[in-house]
């Protein structure tokens, strides 16, 4: 059975005893189906998964809201995570009005801030690490070790084999990665509570760019502070936007340049499933843009001791006859 308006009118029915007045239908991922519910002229987001293992990812969410909200953290209102109604798991949220701050103009003060929250979020306590952690009462699933949650949810060997064993990395790159990964694996660090998604795609602000709400917990996690989630978060920013994250987030200059070989290390052995996937493929282009990234072609602050000695000259085109 698929999910459709049907299933949400369903869901409303039952916790609100009426069919909202209107349904809408909103962007969605490979397994999430979001749609927002007019009922008593408020509006409702309504999150369906047709996974089932992922109604613990929504109980997991709900756990982290009510968690951040005391340190006033701004997050949606969760009502409800079940699936009573439906036989789809779901999440019914509050809609939070505000504009994405990927369109807002003022993104340095934005992500400014978005460094001020991650703050925040990294200093609640947690035990445990990975997905596994004090929102649930399993016991078996979850990792009581850093080096446990490393090995067996990371996987942290089998990405670097898989970027040795490729060859997307040159040896001088690989030596100075698995330098950094020894140290990461030595961490005795307590765990603390990690967004695990924080960019700008997940941020709601307001008019003047001040942040309205922080979406998207599905990835939140027990980790290791300020490094996970600075590292996902740093991703995919330009260099000043970087410097806002981290100015906002807390941490000087100084203090950053001794974190950044593990923040680096970890963002490399994220990428491992995503050059997996495309050597699957075959698809040569993307492992090439890969390479690229991960050998440092793009940084244009450090020179790389790996480098050519000579560079080529290259031409986009042939010139024709006279120019």
């Amino acid at each position: 059975m698929k999910v459709t308006l049907k299933t949400v009118e369903g869901i409303m029915n039952h916790h609100f005893g009426k069919i909202p007045k209107e349904v809408r239908e909103l962007g969605g991922g490979r397994s999430n189906y979001v749609f927002e519910a007019l009922h008593d002229n408020e509006w409702y987001v309504i999150r369906i998964t047709d996974e089932q293992a992922k109604f613990q990812y929504f109980l997991k969410e709900q756990w982290a809201v009510q968690k951040v909200q005391e340190n006033k953290v701004p997050v949606p209102d969760i009502l409800e995570v079940g699936n009573d109604g439906s036989e789809f798991p779901y999440m019914i949220v509050r809609k939070v009005e505000g504009l994405r701050a990927d369109t807002h103009p003022n993104r340095l003060e934005i992500i400014r801030e978005m460094g001020k929250y991650t703050a925040l979020i990294n200093s609640i306590p947690t035990s445990g690490f990975g997905h596994v952690f004090d929102w649930s009462s399993n016991q078996l699933s979850r990792k009581e070790t850093w080096k446990e949650y490393l090995e067996k949810e990371l996987e942290f060997s089998s990405r670097l084999e898989v970027l040795e064993k490729n060859k997307v990395i040159t040896n001088g790159h690989l030596s100075r990665l698995k330098s950094a990964l020894k140290e990461v694996r030595s961490w005795t660090y307590k765990p603390t509570l990690s967004h695990g998604d924080m960019r700008l795609k997940n941020i709601l602000v307001n008019e003047k760019g001040k942040i309205t709400c922080i979406l998207d917990w599905e990835m939140c996690c027990s980790n290791v502070a300020p490094y996970w989630d600075v590292a996902i978060a740093l991703h995919d920013l330009s260099i000043d936007e970087k410097q806002a994250f981290v100015d906002g987030y807390g941490i000087s200059p100084h203090e950053y340049r001794k974190l950044s070989n593990s923040i680096k290390a970890l963002n490399i052995i994220n990428y491992a499933p995503f050059v997996k996937t495309a050597l699957e493929k075959k698809d040569k282009d993307k492992i090439e843009h890969i390479k690229s990234r991960l050998q440092g072609a793009y940084d244009l602050y450090s020179l790389d001791i790996d480098a050519p000695k000579k560079s080529r000259r290259w031409l986009p085109f042939k010139f024709g006859k006279g120019d």
